[in-house]
């Protein structure tokens, strides 16, 4: 893998509530320099598309607890979508998951890919689930066409483990999300399967690729 490979495959992330447009700048003006993808409030789309028209933008839906109604996360990812957002990164019901709901659970994913021709990964927080859930969580978003599944919302007490992203990896293309901070980590998810990593520190984690890789 080379920095732009890698840099392709990291979301960078700024999602905290205190978020302002200029911390928004800040993460598209790293992107634009490392050719990363940028996850931002849904919000802020309309700027972010208009100030760093080059940068690929991912949004969330139903963050961070996923328990908003079905038709409002759709709402969400058609506005989403109709502001610049090529790819959306959605909380499944969590508690639905958790109590054996899975027809719900599953109708509530496939309403949202249903409504939008651009890629969604359903976030499963596997901090909160144990391995069987984690498993028919993969399976429900799998069989509602979702492209990706994600470990974390990173507002949970725990992030991503490699442990998570190995079970994930067997259903669908997976992103790691929370606590990652260094390319020491980024590989370790990477190598556990991982297909992208989400990271409020992005640029850190290229820069430290480039200090550690040998070319």
């Amino acid at each position: 893998m080379d920095r732009t490979e890698l840099a392709a495959r990291i979301d960078h992330t700024v999602l905290g509530p205190t978020t302002e447009i200029e911390d928004v700048h800040r993460v598209l003006d790293d992107c634009a320099e490392y050719g990363m993808n940028a996850c931002i409030p849904p919000c802020y789309l309309p700027e972010a598309s208009e100030y760093a028209p080059d940068v690929r933008l991912v949004t969330v839906i139903g963050f961070p607890h996923g328990n908003s109604f079905h038709a409002t996360k759709v709402t969400e990812a058609e506005q989403a979508w109709a502001d610049g957002a090529v790819e959306l990164d959605m909380v499944a019901n969590i508690g639905r998951l958790r109590a054996g709901e899975d027809e719900r659970v599953r109708e509530g994913i496939e309403e949202v890919v249903a409504a939008i021709p651009i890629p969604v990964k359903v976030i499963l927080e596997t901090t909160l689930l144990s391995d069987e859930e984690i498993d028919r969580g993969c399976r429900l978003a799998r069989a509602a066409d979702a492209a990706f599944v994600k470990t974390s919302t990173g507002f949970a007490a725990d992030g991503a483990t490699t442990e998570a992203v190995s079970r994930m990896s067997e259903f669908l293309p997976t992103k790691a999300s929370g606590g990652i901070g260094s390319w020491v980590e980024a590989e370790a998810m990477f190598d556990a399967g991982a297909e992208r990593i989400g990271a409020s520190s992005g640029a850190a984690i290229v820069e430290s690729f480039e200090s550690t890789v040998e070319f």
